[in-house]
């Protein structure tokens, strides 16, 4: 005999569930198959794993229902976790970058603006001018004209095809990677230290901070300027978005670490504060910062612990409080530890959605809960760890031959996957070194340098991405 509950507390027990949980309720009956396949259930769940589902639609998508768009994304976003190296295709990119390229995926996803499963990235080189590639066909797709004034940086916006420059005489410019006219430009006081696109509920933004200490934001595509607040006496060297955009992380290094942490709504409606909402976090010597993905208030610094020099992880979480009219930030500090000497001195670090730190040491791959609990180890002897890349779904780590080493997070506990390994074919002499390492969820990218010699471009691309 069935048992039929109310809908509306059934719908208010199954918004508990997670996605597995769900999909197994459907099998149950016709009508818990119904409810389990509630729109608003499933787009809840898009909403939380991915915060852009917050600004799109399904049809943007192709899809006709929050849970097929799940379903399919999350088996695209895991198709670098079930392949094998054989369903690579190695290419390098026949440019000369000269002595400095610096790479921005321009396509969102792996997705192309047709909908393909394509690649595409955005480059800036020496040369004074940047330019789009195709890296599954290794072809340039767009170049902009050569500028009078070289190119210092560079970012992109992926959801709307567009990337951001600074030039040496501090002129920003607005790039429809499409169209050899600029878009938009704007002229500052003081040099550019940074420069970060970002695409919020507020609609596209970009931020800027100049050596004296001022953090602009600029409206895309017209680049009107939306605030400035003086943060630092001195200039902002880092900056941080927290996953849905929430919060702005900013670290200046001169003299002695300053760490702010600001509202970003204050930012974006000035009209609406009477001032920007921010808070100081008192941590000394930050060397590295990550935000935790899919949780929108929590934020995990490494830093160095004077006189032994110890590595620290420091994890806070960030809250909004009310006093009267007022809105103030007040952190937390959730949880610390510190390494011992004999553990090394980590490099490079990320954490994962369940709050686990994975850090490389140059010989080690170590994996610790926020309280310090190890987890894993993957020794690398007597290779050596020279990048890490740490997303939601991947880690992915670059040994000094320039190869590639890929593990997956395991979805139902705190373990890492060790998936394959991509090696590199291509001659890598002694003083050679790897700039950066980057990925999407059909590719990745290594640029690597060899001076005198030129830049080059290494791509490994799924063959086949449906």
């Amino acid at each position: 005999m069935e048992v039929y509950l109310p809908s509306l507390p059934m719908m208010k027990i199954l918004s508990y569930l997670d996605a597995y949980s769900l999909l197994q309720v459907a099998q149950v009956n016709k009508n818990w198959n119904e409810l389990a396949s509630s729109d608003v259930l499933w787009r809840r769940l898009c909403q939380k794993r991915w915060f852009y589902c917050d600004m799109v639609t399904l049809p943007l998508h192709g899809k006709e229902t929050w849970k097929q768009f799940f379903i399919y994304r999350t088996w695209q976003e895991h198709a670098k976790s079930r392949a094998k190296p054989e369903d690579f295709t190695y290419k390098e990119i026949p440019v000369k970058f000269e002595f400095w390229a610096h790479p921005c995926y321009i396509s969102r996803h792996g997705l192309t603006r047709n909908g393909q499963g394509k690649s595409a990235i955005c480059m800036v080189t020496s040369v004074n001018r940047i330019s789009t590639w195709d890296i599954h066909e290794g072809a340039m797709t767009w170049v902009s004209p050569v500028q009078p004034s070289y190119i210092m940086q560079m970012t992109t916006l992926p959801e709307m095809h567009i990337a951001v420059t600074v030039d040496m005489q501090s002129t920003i410019k607005l790039w429809d990677c499409h169209n050899r006219e600029v878009l938009a430009t704007k002229a500052l006081s003081f040099s550019c230290q940074l420069l970060q696109a970002e695409f919020t509920k507020d609609g596209p933004i970009v931020l800027v901070g100049d050596v004296c200490g001022n953090l602009y934001i600029f409206r895309i595509p017209d680049l009107y300027l939306i605030s400035k607040v003086n943060v630092f006496p001195y200039s902002i060297d880092e900056l941080y978005c927290s996953p849905q955009k929430k919060w702005v992380f900013l670290m200046g290094k001169r003299l002695h670490d300053l760490i702010k942490v600001f509202y970003m709504s204050s930012l974006l409606r000035p009209s609406e504060f009477s001032a920007p909402v921010s808070t100081v976090l008192e941590v000394p010597l930050i060397r590295k910062v990550f935000w935790t993905p899919r949780r929108e208030d929590r934020i995990t610094l490494i830093s160095t612990v004077s006189p032994q020099n110890n590595t620290k992880f420091d994890t806070f979480d960030m809250k909004l409080e009310g006093i009267g009219n007022k809105v103030t930030i007040q952190e937390y500090l959730t949880a610390s530890f510190s390494l011992a000497e004999r553990e090394g001195k980590p490099d490079y670090f990320g954490v994962s959605d369940k709050d686990v730190i994975v850090c490389s040491t140059g010989s080690s791959l170590l994996l610790f809960d926020i309280n310090g609990l190890r987890l894993q180890t993957f020794q690398y002897c007597p290779e050596e760890i020279w990048k890490l890349w740490v997303d939601p779904v991947h880690v992915i780590v670059t040994c000094n031959d320039g190869s590639l080493d890929v593990y997956a997070w395991e979805e139902r506990s705190l373990l890492l996957r060790k998936c394959y390994r991509l090696l590199n074919r291509r001659y890598q002499p002694p003083s050679a070194f790897i700039i950066e390492t980057l990925c999407d969820d059909v590719s990745i990218i290594l640029v690597m340098t060899n001076s005198p010699n030129p830049c080059c471009l290494i791509a490994y691309t799924l063959n086949v991405c449906s």
